[in-house]
C-alpha cells in the first residue's frame, strides 16, 4: 500500500494540525517548486509518516511544531535504531533520514523552529554498491533483435524491444526517458537528442548510427500509426509501452545469454558509462551524457573500471599468482 497517492493523504500522519499542514505544504513544495519526481515525493513522505508515527509513541501523543524543536538527538536516535530493528540497512537508514530532515529544513526556513536534533545525528555510513555493467560482447547481445529470434513473438515487438535497449546501452538513457520519446523525436544517423532526466534537468545525447538504425527498423515494422505528439515506442495495442514490458523482455535476454540478476535495463546504462571510461572517455563529458548533476555521481564509475583491471591483472600476469 502506498502511504501518499498525493498531499491530500497527509490527515492520515498521527500529528498535530499545525504539523499536519506542514507536511501538506513540504510534499507540494517538493513536487512543484524542487520538481522531485512522485516516487521521491513518496518515499520522504513515507519517511516523515514513519518518523511522526515513532514520536506520538516516544512522546506520548501526537507531536506539535513545539516538540519537534525540541527534539533531542537521543530521540532520533531512538527512531533509527527502532527502524533498524525492522530490517533497514544502514543505506535505508541513511535515506530515512535524508527524508526527516528535509522536512526539517523546510520547517526552519518558513520561521516554524529549527529541529536540530536531526543534524545532530551522524549519517549511518553505508558501504558504497559498484553499478554492475555487463560485458562488451552481452551488451551488444541485448540490443540486437536477433537474439531473441527464436520467440514465440511478432517480430516487430523483438525489434521495438531491442530499440529501445539500444537507446538505453548506446546513448546512456533512462528506461523512463527512452519511453517518453515522442515519434517527431525518432532521431537521424549522426543526430542528438534533446532528453529531459530528473530533476527537468536537460541534455543532448548524440546517438550513434546502429542506435539510428534500430530504431529505423522499428518503425518500419510498427504496425501501428504514430503521431507525431505521441509516444514513439507502443505496445501491441498501439497505446504507451510499458516499462514493464522492456524489463519482462530482459529477463528473457538473461534466460538466452546466461546473465545474472543484476542484468537489467538500467544495468545497460551502467555499462554505457564503464564501457566508454574504460576506453578513455573524459569523465566530464560521461557526466554532460548521463545527466548526472554531480561529478561525484560520475566517479563511481572509475571503481568500477579499476575493479575490472584489477580482475584482469590477477589472472593474467605472472606474478599475480603467487
Amino acid at each position: 500500500m502506498r502511504w501518499f497517492d498525493s498531499v491530500n493523504d497527509t490527515h492520515l500522519i498521527p500529528a498535530a494540525p499545525s504539523v499536519i499542514a506542514e507536511v501538506r505544504r513540504w510534499l507540494s513544495y517538493l513536487a512543484h517548486e524542487r520538481r522531485c519526481s512522485p516516487k521521491t515525493v513518496e518515499a520522504y513522505g513515507r519517511d516523515v509518516r514513519q518518523f511522526l508515527t515513532f514520536l506520538t509513541a516516544h512522546l506520548g501523543g501526537p507531536p506539535s511544531l513545539p516538540d519537534l524543536a525540541a527534539l533531542a538527538p537521543r530521540d532520533v536516535r531512538a527512531f533509527l535504531a527502532e527502524r533498524r530493528s525492522a530490517g533497514l540497512d544502514q543505506r535505508s537508514l541513511g535515506r530515512v533520514l535524508a527524508g526527516v530532515r528535509s522536512f526539517g529544513r523546510f520547517l526552519e526556513r518558513n520561521g516554524l523552529g529549527k529541529v536540530g536534533a536531526l543534524q545532530a545525528v551522524s549519517t549511518p555510513k553505508a558501504k558504497p554498491r559498484l553499478p554492475r555493467p555487463l560485458p562488451v560482447a552481452d551488451a551488444k547481445a541485448v540490443a540486437d533483435a536477433d537474439t531473441r529470434a527464436g520467440e514465440a513473438r511478432e517480430t516487430w515487438v523483438l525489434v521495438r524491444d531491442a530499440a529501445v535497449l539500444a537507446l538505453c546501452y548506446g546513448c546512456g538513457l533512462r528506461i523512463s526517458e527512452a519511453l517518453s520519446l515522442k515519434r517527431r523525436e525518432a532521431p537521424a544517423p549522426g543526430a542528438a537528442l534533446r532528453i529531459t532526466g530528473k530533476g527537468g534537468k536537460t541534455r543532448m545525447v548524440p546517438v550513434l548510427p546502429k542506435v539510428a538504425a534500430a530504431i529505423e527498423d522499428y518503425l518500419k515494422l510498427c504496425p501501428h500509426p504514430l503521431d507525431p505528439e505521441g509516444p514513439l515506442f507502443v505496445g501491441v495495442k498501439g497505446g504507451p509501452l510499458s516499462p514493464r514490458i522492456i524489463q519482462l523482455a530482459m529477463a528473457s535476454l538473461r534466460g538466452a545469454l546466461g546473465l545474472p540478476e543484476t542484468a537489467t535495463p538500467h544495468a545497460l546504462r551502467h555499462s554505457f558509462a564503464t564501457h566508454l571510461l574504460a576506453k578513455g572517455g573524459d569523465l566530464r563529458a560521461i557526466q554532460d551524457l548521463l545527466g548526472h548533476a554531480s561529478l561525484s555521481t560520475t566517479q563511481v564509475y572509475t571503481a568500477v573500471d579499476s575493479s575490472a583491471l584489477m580482475a584482469a591483472y590477477r589472472a593474467a600476469h605472472p606474478r599475480a599468482q603467487r
